[in-house]
């Protein structure tokens, strides 16, 4: 079962956000806030798996919330959900360590498909998000500290991260490097610990400001 902590202050968008979510019987909503002010105390009463939160929100907004939440020891995955594509808030909620960054025009069986993703360990970023990220990484990519944070990483772990960079899930990673799934999160462990990236999806802006992927 993947627990899931939603953070909206729109009451009728909590509401069908938490109706499409438990359409699905692998997943629990078990727990819901109006505020990023109650995402902490939830998250350690309810250590949910993975915390789906808006960005704009009175007090304490989505950014925030991230940056809390993914400072906690065993943080679940932050999945930011919004109305609003800003380059600014996609790039932000990503150094902050968000694990997937999704448009509320998401279609109900791609959002639980997404938390599903997200759930396994894998990112998920809605398909505009990615064209745009890859154009600016493109663009605006700063080669050298990048790719001196990469230097610890033995060659298998850099061809493990190159592909995180291009997109690939563990499985896909697994099928073409002839290892095990288990062998790659393994992998993909040594190389957030070595380069300090929080998760998956900042391994990848790592990559791509590395000129890499």
């Amino acid at each position: 079962m993947l627990k899931i902590l939603l953070i909206d202050d729109e009451v009728l968008v909590r509401s069908g956000i938490r109706m499409i979510l438990e359409s699905d019987p692998g997943i629990e909503v078990v727990a819901e806030a109006g505020d990023g002010r109650e995402a902490l105390a939830l998250v350690r009463e309810h250590r949910p798996d993975l915390v789906l939160t808006d960005v704009q929100m009175p007090e304490v907004d989505g950014l925030e919330v991230t940056r809390l939440v993914t400072a906690e020891p065993d943080a679940p995955a932050v999945v930011v959900l919004t109305t609003f594509d800003l380059d600014e808030y996609v790039h932000e909620a990503l150094r902050h360590g968000a694990t997937g960054f999704l448009l509320k025009d998401t279609p109900p069986r791609e959002l639980i498909k997404a938390m599903h993703v997200v759930g396994s360990g894998e990112a998920m970023l809605s398909p505009s998000i990615t064209r745009r990220l890859l154009t600016h990484f493109a663009t605006a990519a700063t080669p050298t500290p990048a790719r001196a944070r990469l230097e610890p990483l033995t060659p298998r772990e850099r061809e493990v991260a190159v592909a995180v960079g291009q997109g690939s899930s563990n499985a896909e990673i697994a099928r073409a490097l002839e290892l095990s799934e288990a062998t790659v999160k393994v992998h993909l462990g040594r190389i957030m610990a070595k380069t300090e990236a929080a998760n998956r999806t900042q391994v990848a802006i790592l990559v791509h400001d590395a000129g890499l992927a």
